[in-house]
């Protein structure tokens, strides 16, 4: 992972924390899967891909979470729900970006419920 996903993944952290939603994994992995951020808002468990960019063109960083990036997310997320049977919640696929101005804080926008595991 590059110094920018690094430093993108800790700000969303924060970020999230700030807000109230509790971080309850970071880097997560089962196998070849990983899941950047397991967080838990109420009663609710959201599987988090953060996605962070340098200010400019390129478009949102939410279009690079793809059909094939998408399904390795549902079956991370399937397997951690089968490590973690007593957790009883909804759950949820949120999209967290990060894009990072030159000079300024970064901008943050979280994409709640931002797709579902079955497409």
């Amino acid at each position: 992972m590059s110094d920018t996903g690094r430093r993108g993944e800790a700000h969303a952290a924060a970020w999230l924390e700030r807000r109230g939603i509790r971080v309850l994994e970071k880097n997560w992995r089962h196998g070849r899967y990983e899941i950047d951020i397991v967080a838990r808002e109420g009663e609710t468990i959201a599987f988090v891909e953060v996605k962070t960019r340098r200010s400019g063109p390129g478009g949102s960083p939410a279009a690079a979470v793809d059909h094939r990036k998408r399904a390795r997310l549902a079956l991370a997320a399937a397997a951690w729900i089968r490590q973690h049977p007593r957790v009883c919640a909804e759950f949820r696929f949120d999209i967290l970006e990060v894009v990072n101005a030159a000079g300024q804080p970064p901008l943050v926008e979280l994409r709640r419920d931002a797709f579902h595991a079955d497409g």
